[in-house]
């Protein structure tokens, strides 16, 4: 992550290369994805034409794929700024592409979100995206959310929610760390252990780390309603919430 970036960029590099291996360190995330379709999946079906939805750190295509098989009449915007992922999602998903069903765009996600139309959009969805981005960016990110919805439009996202109890977070967040040690030394991968270390750091940081209650409080306060975590299992969670009517 560069100093004047407002996201962890760390994707771009090593992590993006192997991602593949995050399935085998926290086999969560992949649940996560598809949780996050079947969230998408129950919203209801547009009077006419297809389901707008918005990706917010579409990766290698895992949370997109479970987009697209969550409705038959989907239109999905995916957006990542970080090409070595999206290249890969580019490869998975062209078939989608080809049909229509699916675009790409490589802005980051407050430049992506700042040139859709005000009420343009029935759901933005995301996994494990937001997470990333420092708390300011994070809080423009959001207030675009809830602008770019239609009015009863839904924010889906799957996504490290840390603990309030911080003492029994910390210990969540070490049983992680052996984790990646046991798994990626097993696995002769020294240097992507590095980066995923060097990674949680930014997560756990002041300036990142999305500690539940606040997190919520941050969207009631963007004026979302009926706001609803589940799903939880260590620090991942699911978080739906919605646009008033």
């Amino acid at each position: 992550m560069t100093y004047n970036s407002p996201y962890d960029a760390m994707f771009s590099g090593l992590i993006g290369q192997d991602y593949g291996m995050l399935k085998r360190l926290a086999p969560m995330t992949v649940a996560m994805s598809h949780l996050v379709g079947v969230a998408v999946g129950q919203y209801p079906d547009p009077l006419s034409g297809s389901l707008k939805v918005v990706e917010l750190g579409g990766g290698t295509g895992i949370t997109t794929l479970s987009l697209l098989m969550a409705k038959p009449a989907i239109e999905i915007l995916s957006v990542d700024n970080e090409p070595v992922m999206q290249d890969q999602a580019k490869q998975n998903l062209q078939e989608w592409q080809t049909q229509g069903k699916l675009a790409f765009c490589t802005d980051d996600a407050l430049s992506a979100l700042t040139k859709l139309a005000d009420g343009s959009v029935d759901v933005v969805a995301s996994a494990y995206t937001l997470h990333n981005f420092t708390n300011d960016y994070r809080q423009q990110v959001i207030t675009e959310i809830f602008r770019v919805l239609k009015p009863a439009g839904q924010f889906v996202n799957g996504d490290r929610y840390a603990l309030d109890d911080i003492d029994q977070h910390t210990r969540t967040t070490q049983a992680e760390v052996s984790r990646y040690f046991q798994i990626l030394i097993e696995a002769d991968k020294l240097a992507l252990l590095e980066h995923w270390i060097v990674h949680l750091f930014s997560d756990e940081s002041a300036n990142h780390i999305m500690r539940e209650t606040q997190s919520l409080q941050q969207l009631a306060a963007a004026g979302f309603i009926d706001i609803h975590l589940s799903k939880r299992n260590e620090v991942n969670a699911l978080v739906v919430a919605n646009k008033p009517y």
